[in-house]
């Protein structure tokens, strides 16, 4: 397999890669891609939206009541509108009509915001206590307005909102205090026992391969395209293994993972890089293995666990290998993910976009390069938040898993 090593996806011949940002003004729309979505809507409605058989609805708002409540969201805060008749429930923030922000959704006093302690598998054995984003803003995040999340058909459940919430907390989990090394241009470092230059070897579970690059960091150097992936599996397959314990899951989603043998080759779907000038068309309709994209997304609207991507616009130093852009898993609470601790295992949206931004005036290190930053304004900032099409760098594309256990991802194609 070709090396998976840096920022962007490698340049080769039918290669798969990157997102076409649109500006669509007051309409949002969400991409309908193998799973994903076909839905127009304003930015001023976004949040959960049920679209189940009428006779379900009832069942589905008092399973949202008990899980709202269970997470300490109290009803004064969201909106419900509900149309029994055409089968319709939807669960949206009372937050202004034109506010998508969920960076700081932690800091608004009224919400409540705090994080949760989990455990977490550590070597030799051990259990190690993680202070992580907690399942309440996840929750909150995927209702606030700028985007819509949309459970209709088989995965039309309060079950398959739960299971999806906890899948993003776990993925954020393992992003949290990551330490590999960056190969810098040259290969990727992968611990042998377990990899082939990002090829599993035959005698062990996935999963095992997968854990082993968290458990054993210091045997890795990956670039962030690679080191993103890793972290999107290693959420998944860690939570229905050990979470949810539901190994039937596991060994679905596994299978799907290992069909070419490449469990790291075509996670995410095609279209995520087809702004690429060496795009191959036939990758478009392409379904990622086990994450779906979305593309209309407000502006400074994350939901954690989602991987985004910062865009090196700078026709310069994009040309530098590993620094064509910026593959990012949020993490809440204004956190972006740091997969080499240069610093302090997280950026804020301020610094990831700052970060990008000073590659095209030379600044590939902080320490040896300070003297070539250039200190961004507040107008700065806001004008780098905007799509590249409008400007800015932040593509307005998300990516994230399935709803896994539902008709979704039953119908996903074969491999």
């Amino acid at each position: 397999m070709k090396a998976l090593s840096l920022c962007r996806p490698p340049v080769s011949g039918g290669v798969r890669r990157i997102v076409a940002a649109l500006a669509l003004g007051v309409l949002l729309a969400f991409c309908g891609v193998a799973g994903g979505y076909s839905v127009a809507v304003a930015a001023a409605v976004g949040g959960i939206h049920f679209r189940c058989p009428p006779d379900a609805i009832d069942t589905i708002a008092s399973g949202m009541d008990a899980y709202l409540a269970s997470l300490g969201i109290a009803p004064t805060l969201v909106a419900r509108q509900a149309d029994r008749s055409a089968g319709k429930l939807v669960y949206a923030l009372r937050t202004g009509p034109n506010d998508g922000d969920t960076l700081g959704l932690h800091r608004r006093a009224e919400l409540s915001v705090a994080d949760e302690v989990v455990l977490l598998p550590a070597p030799r054995g051990k259990l190690r206590k993680l202070r992580t984003v907690s399942k309440k803003e996840i929750l909150l995040a995927l209702m606030q307005r700028g985007r819509v999340t949309e459970f209709t058909g088989g995965h039309c459940t309060v079950a398959a909102l739960r299971d999806h919430v906890a899948v993003r907390q776990n993925t954020v989990a393992w992003a949290e205090k990551l330490n590999w090394d960056w190969p810098d241009g040259e290969a990727a470092r992968w611990n042998r026992k377990y990899w082939r230059n990002g090829t599993p070897r035959d005698g062990f579970p996935l999963h095992d391969a997968v854990n082993d690059a968290f458990m054993r960091q210091e045997k890795y150097s990956l670039g962030c395209y690679t080191a993103a992936k890793l972290v999107m599996l290693q959420g998944v397959l860690d939570y229905y293994r050990r979470v949810k314990k539901d190994l039937r899951q596991l060994q679905r989603i596994e299978a799907r993972l290992l069909a070419d043998r490449e469990p790291l080759v075509d996670v995410e779907p095609g279209r995520m890089w087809d702004f690429e000038a060496d795009f191959d068309r036939r990758e478009l309709d392409r379904p990622g293995k086990i994450l779906r994209i979305q593309y209309g997304v407000a502006p400074r609207n994350f939901v954690p666990g989602d991987w985004i991507y910062v865009r090196n616009t700078d026709t310069v130093s994009q040309r530098k290998t590993g620094y064509e852009g910026s593959n990012a898993i949020y993490l809440g609470r204004n956190r972006f993910s740091d997969y080499y601790n240069d610093n302090a295992h997280a950026y804020s949206y301020r610094e990831k976009l700052d970060e990008v931004f000073q590659w095209r005036h030379g600044v590939f290190n902080r320490q040896r390069d300070a003297a070539r930053v250039r200190p961004l304004s507040g107008r700065d900032i806001e004008r780098l938040g905007a799509t590249p099409a409008q400007g800015g760098l932040v593509a307005d594309l998300r990516v994230f898993p399935y709803f896994f256990g539902t008709d979704e991802f039953d119908k996903l194609p074969a491999l």
